[in-house]
């Protein structure tokens, strides 16, 4: 039996078969782990109290807090304590690669964007669920009661990847879609158009939300572990190709580091939060990442 902390580990999480243990078992792991870590002062229990400032009501403060910490405090209305989020999937068909056959991109992310959902309905934070191929396929607004957490993971294990991709678009479609400020977690292998993506990802910007966008690859795709001729297919359009792997790895290896390089740099000059990720890797980062989001917003 896997200890809580190497549920973080995909090997590990792929041998549970319930997408709804899955989240329980990631975000069990990731907590286990923050106790031991330099993330330690994150929490799923984030403070409810605030520094009191000028303008406050003296009504409001917190005489309990203040006999504890001779400092003023007040208790934060639900409206300053609560973060609305949206998880936005990629469901396209290159989505569904897996070079070792265990966890694809597509089980990758659904599996973060379960565990996200399980931590930010515990949190009482109002989370929805976007998909989306060539068109947006569905849409779940956001809500914090406990049975949302149900309709999430249902819609989550009932989506498959499949067909073409209009990452662009879609982030356009959405961006008028959803009305209030709010978290958008995008997960996706950004295989398209850089600039489209680019495009779409300041126009959340400008409509006032803050991003995060969890760009998975595959650990083949980012370590390029092929030898000898191999023939390598393009999952959306079809078009296939055979090459000398060894002769091409350096340009291939230089050409994946360019582009995680430039989305890396341009969108922090926006404003996004960009996280690589490769279908190897522990799920915390991603779940810091949201944590650290989180924390900055309050």
């Amino acid at each position: 039996m896997a200890n809580a902390e190497q549920y973080l580990k995909p090997e590990v999480i792929q041998t549970v078969a319930r997408l709804d243990l899955r989240a329980k078992f990631i975000v069990e792991g990731f907590l286990s782990g923050l106790h031991a870590s330099p993330y330690h002062g994150f929490s799923v229990e984030f403070s409810e109290h605030r520094r009191y400032s000028q303008g406050d009501d003296p009504r409001d403060i917190d005489w309990q807090v203040y006999a504890k910490t001779d400092r003023f405090y007040i208790k934060k209305y639900q409206a300053e304590t609560n973060l609305t989020g949206y998880l936005i999937l990629d469901l396209s068909e290159s989505m569904a690669y897996t070079y070792r056959q265990q966890l694809s991109k597509f089980d990758y992310g659904i599996c973060l964007a379960a565990s996200l959902a399980y931590m930010m309905i515990h949190q009482q934070d109002p989370v929805g669920l976007i998909t989306f191929g060539d068109r947006i396929k569905n849409f779940l607004p956001a809500r914090s009661k406990r049975g949302q957490l149900g309709n999430i993971l249902a819609m989550l294990a009932n989506s498959q990847p499949s067909g073409t991709t209009e990452i662009g678009q879609n982030i356009q479609q959405i961006a008028s879609m959803v009305k209030h400020r709010s978290l958008l977690m995008i997960f996706s292998d950004l295989l398209t158009d850089q600039k489209n993506v680019l495009d779409g990802l300041q126009r959340l910007r400008y409509a006032g939300h803050d991003v995060i966008l969890f760009h998975i690859l595959d650990e083949a795709e980012v370590y390029f572990p092929f030898e000898g001729m191999v023939d390598l297919k393009e999952p959306e359009g079809g078009d296939s190709l055979v090459l000398d792997a060894e002769g091409m790895k350096a340009d291939y290896l230089e050409a994946v580091q360019e582009l995680r390089g430039t989305y890396q740099e341009k969108l922090l000059a926006m404003g996004v939060d960009y996280v690589p990720l490769d279908t190897s890797m522990p799920f915390d980062k991603a779940l810091i990442e949201y944590l650290s989001q989180r924390k900055a917003r309050f």
